[in-house]
């Protein structure tokens, strides 16, 4: 059978409930609690009246450093669903039994079936990448932990996951699964959306996501980005809430206690978060993406720069009680920086290594200014691939220096346990009486000690009990189906955020498209992507949903409106880019290419962002010409350059992976927009611009809205304002724009 239908639960009065498929029972004080080291004798760590640290700490002294060793690291793993052989399963189908070897650009890596992951390497910590239904992710939770019950010490097994709340396209490692839990804008649109509303939705979008989460028994999210957008060439731009540090920070006190259950942390009915990353990512340099080397520096040209702008929305999360911390993979140049200072006035220290092994960035600033007391979960690859500043240190070394430099808990990649295990026995086999020590480190940074050892485990056991997992690690199939499946209320709420999250940039009186205004007229429509095969797929399905609401022109020579949809993409994540990631909405535009330091060079290469750019002017040169007009919604994942297509529309909106038929209703008269920028949008390459020495006219740590103080005069007009982009009408498109539809018009 399935552990799902094997567990017994045994219901404490005023406590927990006890949730077990074969661990022992202890009964004392006329309460329940579970045998957790199966000796039959209470401990400290079996009651759960005590609080989770001090449980941490009982229970790490009796694990052995086997065991320990297999909690330090996090990596993906596979469902038996997606196993292709049967005779690979264990005997529920649910767990993948096969051994498997793969290579991403994380590492390469031979990994045992499941049981064997659990029973024999200790692994606890997993992370899915799969999008199963409700019901299978709450078996599969369930299977997993059973298993681990049958150790012969019990640790829960907790699955680890990107969003999957926010519609948009799956990313890898960023927004893992889409379509299964409810599906609320982007970030950047639930921002939108707040910014022309009330931080509230913010209140409704997090109690969705405890619930889905908990019902199906994902208790571990890494999420959200404090990340501030400064380089808009960034490509996580599109996972962050935009650029304006202090709307992030109050995002970040109202998501973190609402998701995890509590102003004081993790509770058994709320999920653990893992805000991202440390000490904020969008300082990039020309928008370079830290998994290739090209990206690997932070930089900070602005004075007062990260304490302003970057740090604000960590230091929100932190006093909100978030569980843990994500540093990124990027290290700050000191060479390209200007002084930044921690409170109280003192230099913060710009060594070249990577934020999850710079200690004065992790420990002096994270722990110690901001006072974080949770547990360091590095970023996916720090090991293998993206160790940058420390390269010159092995594996097993680099294991070692993350945890006792960088402070670092939980590292993401790999099962690197052999590793681990090496870094351990170098503290006492000699081994650097016969290797060379890396030049700047002593021994006692490059070995592992079981003291260390045992600060990392115990934190992120710490969050474990916390989440109640070792009362009840298991879930109702059932009714996780009926939580994220059955919730008319949630859905109802996702939709009216993604209704409020269309801003409206440009109007002439066109608006509403309501029937009665636009009785014996046709609409021609039409989307347009980066390929044109998703160009063509979304036009029909826009044809489709329209096909009952207007008279549709199936040849826009005959249209007395044209209602077109724009999707946009640029670049590639986990690829490097010839040259700049490019924003234009642009089609075979030539651009430089850049060298090894990001400079550009005098080679060039083509971008296309949009295929279609030239039928794009066509349609609307053609409407146009008859007296018609050109109705544009723009789907913003960067902070896209506008000038090739806002002069060719007559009505243009934003939307940020919103959904088209919240996009309809705002267009057709159904809701009235109240959507507001997020970001500033640039006004063109211009304010891009990157000289022979890879320095933009624009610094990479300053966001949009704050930009014109640093830009050249030649830049600015008569009232200081050069970097938003300004459309035909005058308006500049800056952090919270965003029009409303007045006079009022009957909503028909």
């Amino acid at each position: 059978m399935k552990a799902s239908e094997q567990v017994q639960y045994v219901k404490n009065p005023n406590g927990p409930v006890i949730g077990t498929v074969s661990r022992q029972i202890i009964e004392r004080d006329g309460l329940y609690f579970k045998d957790i080291d199966g000796s039959g004798v209470f401990q400290p760590f079996d009651d759960w009246r005590l609080p989770p640290q001090e449980r941490a700490a009982s229970l790490v002294r009796v694990l052995t450093t086997k065991e320990k060793l297999g909690q330090l690291f996090i990596s993906d793993w596979r469902m038996g669903r997606d196993q292709s052989d049967p005779a690979k399963r264990d005997d529920s189908g649910l767990l993948d039994e096969g051994t498997f070897t793969g290579k991403t650009i994380f590492g390469e890596q031979t990994l045992p079936g499941t049981t064997t992951l659990i029973r024999s390497w200790w692994a606890r910590h997993l992370i899915l990448r799969a999008n199963p239904r409700p019901e299978e992710l709450a078996d599969f939770v369930n299977q997993l932990n059973a298993v681990a019950e049958a150790c012969a010490r019990f640790v829960p097994v907790q699955l680890a996951s990107n969003s999957r709340n926010e519609s948009g396209k799956a990313v890898f490692g960023m927004n893992d699964a889409t379509g299964v839990f409810t599906a609320w804008p982007g970030t950047l649109g639930i921002a939108a959306a707040i910014l022309g509303d009330d931080i509230t939705l913010a209140d409704r979008f997090a109690d969705c996501v405890r619930r889905q989460w908990d019902a199906v028994g994902l208790k571990k999210g890494y999420m959200y980005m404090a990340d501030v957008l400064t380089d808009p060439r960034w490509q996580r731009s599109y996972g962050t809430f935009g650029e304006d540090e202090q709307l992030i920070a109050r995002i970040m006190r109202h998501i973190v206690p609402r998701i995890q259950g509590s102003e004081s942390g993790p509770t058994p009915d709320g999920v653990a978060m893992t805000v991202k990353h440390f000490p904020g990512g969008g300082a990039r340099e020309n928008g370079f993406d830290p998994h290739y080397a090209m990206g690997q520096w932070n930089v900070y040209a602005t004075p007062g720069s990260l304490q302003r702008y970057h740090l604000p929305g960590f230091r929100a999360a932190v006093k909100a009680g978030v569980s843990s911390v994500m540093p990124y993979y990027a290290k700050p140049s000191a060479e390209k920086s200007a002084q930044q200072l921690c409170d109280g006035g003192k230099p913060v220290a710009m060594r070249p290594l990577g934020f999850a092994y710079n200690g004065e960035f992790t420990q002096e600033l994270l722990r110690g200014q901001l006072g974080f007391k949770g547990y360091i979960n590095s970023d996916t690859g720090i090991v293998h691939n993206m160790c940058w500043g420390v390269e010159k240190l092995d594996k097993p070394e680099r294991i070692a220096y993350a945890v006792n430099a960088g402070g670092v808990d939980l590292i993401s990649g790999l099962f690197d346990i052999e590793y681990g295990q090496q870094a351990m026995e170098r503290a006492q086999n000699g081994y650097y009486d016969a290797h060379p020590l890396p030049e700047g480190f002593t021994r006692e940074d490059l070995t592992l000690s079981e003291a260390a050892l045992d600060r990392a485990v115990t934190r992120t056991l710490a969050e474990l009990f916390a989440l109640g997992l070792f009362e009840n690690p298991y879930r109702d199939p059932q009714r996780a189906r009926q939580v994220v499946c059955e919730n008319e209320a949630d859905r109802e709420e996702a939709m009216q955020a993604h209704r409020k999250s269309v801003v409206l940039l440009k109007e002439d009186g066109t608006l509403p498209l309501t029937a009665t205004r636009f009785a014996g007229k046709t609409v021609y429509a039409e989307c347009f992507a980066q390929s044109q095969e998703e160009a063509d797929r979304a036009t029909q399905a826009l044809r489709s949903r329209l096909e009952k609401e207007v008279r549709l022109a199936a040849d826009y020579a005959q249209a007395d409106v044209a209602l077109l949809l724009l999707d946009p993409s640029s670049g590639a994540y986990f690829h490097a880019t010839a040259g700049y990631l490019e924003l234009d909405i642009c089609e075979d535009k030539t651009v430089c290419d850049v060298d090894e330091q990001g400079r550009p060079t005098a080679h060039t290469h083509t971008e296309t962002t949009l295929c279609g750019m030239n039928r794009l002017r066509t349609v609307a040169s053609s409407v146009h010409a008859r007296g018609g007009k050109v109705i544009m919604h723009i789907n913003f994942t960067l902070a896209w350059e506008l000038g090739n297509v806002e002069p060719l529309a007559d009505v243009l909106t934003a939307g940020f992976d919103t959904d088209s038929g919240a996009t309809l209703d705002v267009l057709l008269g159904r809701f009235a927009p109240t959507g507001r920028l997020p970001m500033t949008l640039p006004r063109g390459d211009a304010v891009l611009a990157v000289d022979a020495q890879g320095v933009c006219v624009s610094p990479n740590d300053v966001p949009g809205y704050d930009k014109d103080r640093y830009l050249p005069e030649s830049l600015k007009d008569q009232n200081g304002a050069g970097y938003a982009y300004r459309d035909s009408a005058g308006n500049d498109y800056a952090l919270g724009f965003g029009l409303r539809l007045t006079p009022a018009r009957p909503q028909k």
